[in-house]
């Protein structure tokens, strides 16, 4: 049987509508300087363009996220003595944290510990920088990289506006290009902050030795229910349906469900809390058929599930996630709560809980396309 290819990845991923488009195949494939496919549109699955010269490796089937050909690989490497396992993934202990830092912990999204971790490798010269999320207006998200404590602030996204120039784009969409990044920085070492599938690619390009894998120093994973796409038509129904405008926006964040800090003429703000299950018609059709909330093969995941207000929940995972993450803990750069057995397990069955959600939610779809 030959190797798959990606003709295969068009037939088995793209027609069924659950491409990613976290861009591992379109990077492998430009770093090694084949270039047979690309990502002609943000919004659309990559596509040959010089299918003639294809060397059908296979790479770009083996790496892509809905393939789950190396799951075995991947969960072995990641697999540790003492740790537990699905559905939150390999843990020892599941934390509540905040940046001591009181410019991270004032523009950070929960508490401000992703940044402050970046920081403490930058400064310490242990990453040359950092691939992260810069936020340009509500639902509208690139990545961008930073490497010093000036540029992790402005890319804290706690500004939002909708410019004249956001508004005329006709789509918006809260997933990035972090890994088509990669591409720009061959030479430097770097952390990356990633959704579950792009980390899943990453780990994968790492088991095999393919590039740009070989720059990553570190992978930081935020938990993911769902990312979201909009076009200009569901902006408008987005903003009739919950009585909001995205220009007063300011803040986004994500627990439970989706909670928007806005700007409010009588009483300066107000917070508005959005269920999931009224956003089916706004989430990426891809994220149906994830499984994966807490970033289960990152180093360290994050997320503000499960913590109080102004603090990250915090899930150490590797070996180098757990000994940075007792570094920056030791010296000072974040610090933890003191979290009695029932809190610690009550944020457990948070997690817990939405992780079965999503991995129900994958289920029923899969169910749908076969």
């Amino acid at each position: 049987m030959s190797p798959k290819n990606f003709q295969d990845l068009i037939n088995e991923v793209h027609n069924k509508g659950i491409c990613q488009e976290c861009g591992g195949c379109v990077s492998f494939c430009s770093s090694a300087e084949y270039d047979i496919i690309a990502l002609k549109d943000p919004y659309s699955p990559p596509v040959y363009i010089n299918k003639d010269q294809c060397l059908e490796c296979g790479i770009c089937y083996h790496i892509c996220p809905q393939t789950h050909v190396m799951d075995d690989e991947l969960f072995k490497t990641f697999q540790f003595k003492g740790f537990s396992s699905m559905p939150i993934g390999n843990y020892i202990n599941i934390y509540s944290c905040q940046a001591t830092d009181p410019k991270f912990l004032k523009y950070g999204t929960d508490g401000g510990v992703v940044n402050s971790i970046i920081n403490y490798l930058i400064e310490k010269k242990l990453i040359d920088g950092s691939i992260v999320s810069r936020t340009d207006a509500p639902f509208s998200r690139e990545a961008a990289f930073v490497d010093s404590k000036s540029g992790l602030i402005k890319t804290s996204g706690t500004k939002l506006e909708v410019s004249p120039q956001l508004s005329e784009i006709q789509k918006f969409c809260t997933y990035t290009d972090s890994i088509q990044k990669l591409n720009h920085y061959k030479f430097k070492k770097l952390a990356i902050v990633g959704t579950p599938c792009q980390l899943y690619t990453i780990r994968c390009m790492q088991d095999l030795g393919v590039t740009p894998s070989q720059n990553i120093e570190i992978c930081l994973g935020l938990f993911c229910f769902e990312n979201f796409l909009f076009d200009r038509m569901q902006i408008d129904k987005f903003e009739k349906d919950f009585n909001i405008k995205l220009e007063n926006i300011k803040k986004i964040n994500i627990k439970e469900d989706l909670i928007l800090k806005l700007k409010d003429n009588s009483a300066g703000e107000r917070l508005v809390h959005i269920p999931f299950s009224h956003l089916d018609d706004y989430i990426r059709p891809a994220c149906n058929a994830c499984d994966d909330f807490t970033n289960i093969l990152s180093d360290i995941s994050f997320g503000g599930l499960g913590s109080p207000d102004k603090f990250t929940t915090v899930i150490p995972r590797t070996e180098k996630g757990i000994k940075l993450f007792n570094k920056v803990q030791d010296e000072g750069i974040i610090k933890c709560l003191e979290l009695d057995s029932a809190k610690k397990l009550h944020m457990k069955e948070l997690i817990i809980h939405m992780s079965q959600q999503k991995i129900k939610r994958k289920e029923d779809f899969i169910k749908k396309l076969t």
